[in-house]
């Protein structure tokens, strides 16, 4: 539900800014909330990374996750749960804890990717504290449809095979379908991704 039909209450109390004597906050959420702040002119502007922050820490963006990224920002909770309620990726009720988000735009539909969300939803289903499983209008990555991205890594192209052994990566903490990831494809930047993956061999020497 996105919120924007709840009423408000005129008997509460006015909303504050959490008090930082009183509300506790993890000392590396707020550190991270504080760098991301700092990257920015308008502070503000660092809502999303603060919330997403939040969101890896207690799961999903919870009234106490709200809470204390008002307390590091100095903004009030509501503000940021009108953020919350607005982005897609940000979550405003318990989910499982991998986030399985399927692409079923146009080039990723035609290659199938219709049935293998069936089959990924399916196959979760029976697990639904590992599992958050949901289609996804566009990923961007149509060279690799039908495609997927799990816990942010993005991967394909995925066959309905691929389903078994990429939930029971996730499950198990490994690396999920290493060999289908993106991020280590050979890209034409000779920088791109150097500092996590190797250089890839390439016809006449490397890259």
């Amino acid at each position: 539900a996105s919120g924007w039909d709840r009423r408000a209450d005129p008997e509460k109390d006015p909303a504050l800014i959490p008090d930082p004597s009183t509300t506790e906050v993890p000392e590396e959420l707020r550190r991270t909330i504080e760098q991301a702040m700092a990257l920015y002119p308008e502070p503000h502007s660092a809502v999303i990374p603060a919330l997403h922050a939040a969101q890896q820490l207690h799961g999903w963006c919870s009234p106490e996750a709200l809470e204390q990224v008002a307390c590091v920002m100095r903004v009030m909770p509501a503000y940021l749960d009108s953020v919350a309620r607005f982005y897609d990726m940000l979550e405003n009720h318990p989910v499982g804890k991998h986030s399985v988000y399927v692409c079923t735009n146009i080039s990723c539909s035609l290659r199938g990717a219709d049935a293998l969300l069936e089959a990924i939803d399916a196959a979760a289903g029976q697990d639904p504290d590992e599992f958050n499983v949901r289609a996804f209008e566009c990923l961007g990555a149509c060279d690799i449809a039908p495609m997927a991205s799990v816990d942010g890594v993005y991967i394909g192209p995925l066959s309905l095979q691929d389903v078994p052994r990429l939930l029971d990566d996730a499950r198990s903490g490994r690396p999920v379908l290493p060999d289908k990831q993106l991020a280590p494809r050979l890209v034409a930047d000779p920088h791109a991704n150097s500092t996590k993956f190797p250089p890839h061999a390439v016809e006449g020497g490397s890259r």
